[in-house]
């Protein structure tokens, strides 16, 4: 049976979801991205020009027949920047799905809850779907679920830090309690490693952009991130072990020749 991510009733085969900023080389980018298996891709408004556009920018590098463009409002600080940026991505033909940012302080890119609930509610009452970058909070979670957030994306940890999952409790708390809308951990991934432990905590998905561009060999780290994501949503699905103070033999004593 085919295991496939929907939302909004939209379905995707990858459960990896790649941003396009800080490669080195926009071929980097490409190739990057083909080699994620990626089919939705983020795209930051506020960084590129739109409607006058004489040199290349990464729009150019990004086949809209292959690739689903997620607009992105990164740099936003108030609900009314964010809301302005999604009406505007989605004039310019981006679709009416945005990944929502709202930023509250600048150090840690942690996101301003309140400006992204009013957001999230605005954009929805305008027939946006929206998919909110939040903190790892139930509380938040559930209020964003309630204003009609398409999905939710906890971080993981801080935007562009390589730190990995830092809070496996708040997020397995999340997972057992946000069953109504796909559940996307998006930011602090590192490594492979990172995103198979978000699969394996039962999150629908990952998100990220720096662990690949950042890394020395991005399309090698792309594909490595593919295979995490991958191994991490079998090995959920296929269900561990229980984890046991003490050695169980692998083979049953009971008959053995003594």
């Amino acid at each position: 049976m085919e295991d496939s991510l929907v939302i909004s009733g939209r379905t995707f085969r990858s459960r990896l979801i790649v941003g396009t900023g800080k490669y080195r080389t926009m071929h980097d980018m490409s190739q990057a991205i083909e080699a994620s298996g990626t089919e939705v891709v983020t795209v930051a408004l506020r960084r590129i020009k739109l409607a006058d556009r004489p040199n290349e920018t990464l729009l150019d590098y990004l086949d809209r027949d292959r690739y689903f463009l997620l607009a992105n409002t990164a740099g936003c600080f108030t609900a009314d920047e964010a809301i302005r940026t999604a009406r505007l991505a989605r004039e310019l033909g981006l679709s009416n799905w945005v990944k929502l940012e709202v930023i509250g302080d600048q150090q840690t890119l942690f996101p301003d809850t309140e400006q992204l609930l009013a957001a999230t509610r605005a954009l929805v009452a305008e027939g946006f779907v929206v998919l909110p970058y939040t903190t790892d909070d139930l509380i938040t979670a559930r209020k964003l679920v309630e204003a009609g957030a398409a999905a939710v994306m906890p971080l993981g940890a801080p935007i562009g830090s390589g730190l990995g999952i830092q809070n496996t409790t708040n997020l397995r708390i999340l997972r057992e309690r946000v069953t109504e809308v796909p559940l996307i951990v998006d930011a602090g991934v590192g490594t492979a490693s990172d995103a198979t432990l978000a699969m394996e905590l039962g999150f629908d998905g990952v998100l990220m952009n720096t662990a690949i561009a950042g890394a020395q060999d991005p399309m090698l780290m792309a594909q490595a991130m593919r295979a995490g994501v991958d191994a991490g949503r079998k090995a959920f699905l296929a269900g561990r072990i229980e984890k046991k103070l003490y050695a169980t033999a692998s083979s049953p004593l009971a008959g053995v020749v003594r």
